[in-house]
């Protein structure tokens, strides 16, 4: 193992602690939004698992049901929209 100088790392480092500013997410509208891939494949699996009577179609819809509704925002949280994703 090599033995490194703190010292000398300090005095070298160019980073400025003064200018460092905290990250801000930037504001996104509701339409910028992207498209939530799961919940789309969670319903097309859901239907093929109903109209053909495919069980692993039926487990794959319920899974990517759930990673949709666990990706959720904040602003989507509105029970009659949670209730009626899970159905």
């Amino acid at each position: 193992m090599s033995s490194h100088n703190n010292n000398s790392t300090s005095v070298n480092d160019p980073r400025q602690p003064s200018a460092a500013k905290p990250f801000v997410a930037p504001m996104v509208s509701p339409q910028d939004l992207p498209v939530d891939y799961s919940g789309f494949i969670a319903v097309i699996l859901g239907v093929a698992g109903v109209m053909f009577r495919y069980k692993l179609c039926s487990w794959l819809a319920l899974i990517f049901c759930a990673q949709s509704l666990s990706n959720m925002k904040n602003m989507e949280n509105d029970l009659k929209q949670i209730s009626m994703a899970s159905m």
